[in-house]
This record gives structure tokens, sequence and C-alpha cells, in this order.
């Protein structure tokens, strides 16, 4: 069964970090580009960072760029290191394979993030 399971998310005063990660299993990660996504109360999920599969090239949307950084762990892993959060980072973050919403194929359940004082 193909799976992927987010974690590490919380809650975080402003100007925090968080990592996040992302597990796989039944499958390798190797493979795929791997995208991260928010989705803010009310609003629509949308991406904000991916990380290629064969050259690990990287994408950040400008909200985060200068702060996330994605990486590869190992095969079964994707982890996106959260510096310098602010309270518009609050949102469920959703790991997926693939880096557009249109392109993701397999989804996690989400983990949430809270940044507030």
């Amino acid at each position: 069964q193909v799976q992927l399971v987010e974690s590490g998310g919380g809650f975080v005063q402003p100007g925090g970090s968080l990592r996040l990660s992302c597990s796989a299993s039944g499958f390798s990660l190797d493979n795929y580009r791997m995208g991260w996504f928010r989705q803010a109360p009310g609003k629509a999920r949308t991406g904000i960072s991916c990380i290629g599969s064969s050259d690990a090239s990287t994408w950040y949307a400008d909200s985060v760029k200068g702060r996330f950084t994605i990486s590869r762990n190992d095969a079964n892993t994707v982890s996106l290191q959260m510096n310098s959060l602010k309270p518009d980072d609050t949102g469920v973050y959703y790991c997926a394979t693939g880096c557009t919403l249109l392109a993701a194929e397999n989804w996690g359940q989400g983990t949430q993030v809270t940044v507030s004082s």
C-alpha cells in the first residue's frame, strides 16, 4: 500500500522553527519529484516548495524563499526545514509526489502548523 505520512507540525511562536518530515511506505521517493503544499485557513491549497528527482533541484514560493529548505534525507523521507516562521505560515502542510496540484498523485494526511504569539 502506497502511503505518505507527514510529521513535525505543531505550535510555534513567530520567529521560531519547525522541521516537517514526509515519510513513504510501500514505495521509494527517489524517482519522484516531491512537493510541499500548504492550506491556510479558508484558503486554497498551494505549492510552497519542490525538489527534483534526479538532480535535486529546488523551487520555493516567494512567500517562503530564504526561510524554508526542502531536502531529501534518504530514499523514503523528504523534509522541510522552516525557519523564521510567521503567522502567515499557519496552515495544514501536505507532502505529495509531484510539484503541482495537477501533477500530485499521492498525498499525505497533512500536519498542522500554527504560528502565533
